[in-house]
């Protein structure tokens, strides 16, 4: 990888949805890196509940937010991309990959990953440990909620008041995503 002068960390994700633990990630990466790219992706392999642009428009909204709360930490820029995290990383000049670590089965996927990326694309990966608050938080343990709990108010320690807000719209719309989450768990309590 070419030397660079400033070091642009890359955080890559769907951030279906964003929540507190990945914007802990990016407060810490901006007090360790020049700039911050807060890189939102498609999976094809996932059914995503937010569609790319809500997604992207929630994370520029809570950065926004973030940069204004703590304007001395580096600044964050929010893209969408498509296709391998290591070619989007490439086109941006990235010198390395941020990721958050929350647990032992973080680690193990995430240390395979990262040897992969720096195999292939000769890119290194800087891991931070989340927060203790953060270590059993994830977007899919949300969408479960979202779809199967009774009280939506249960997320507040876990997601921002924007995301809590549009959680509380797809259910209302009965989102295709959350009905099949609560079609599933009621196929498993009939097994």
């Amino acid at each position: 990888m070419a030397s660079v002068s400033s070091h642009l960390a890359m955080f890559p994700g769907s951030f279906d949805p964003i929540t507190f633990g990945h914007l802990d990630v990016i407060r810490r990466g901006r007090a360790l890196f020049d700039e911050v790219l807060v890189a939102v992706g498609r999976n094809p392999g996932k059914d995503p509940l937010f569609t790319l642009d809500e997604r992207v428009s929630m994370v520029r909204r809570l950065v926004e937010q973030l940069e204004r709360d703590e304007p001395e930490g580096s600044p964050v820029r929010v893209e969408s991309f498509g296709g391998l995290t290591i070619e989007f990383a490439r086109q941006n000049k990235v010198s390395a990959l941020l990721r958050g670590i929350r647990n032992l089965s973080d680690l193990q996927s995430e240390i395979q990953q990262a040897l992969t990326n720096r195999q292939v694309g000769g890119l290194e990966t800087v891991f931070v440990v989340a927060g203790q608050d953060f270590a059993y938080t994830s977007s899919s343990l949300i969408r479960q909620i979202a779809a199967m709990g009774s009280n939506l108010e249960a997320l507040e320690s876990m997601v921002p008041p924007l995301v809590l807000e549009e959680l509380r719209r797809k259910r209302a719309d009965h989102h295709p995503v959350l009905e099949r989450l609560v079609e599933g768990d009621a196929m498993q309590d009939e097994a």
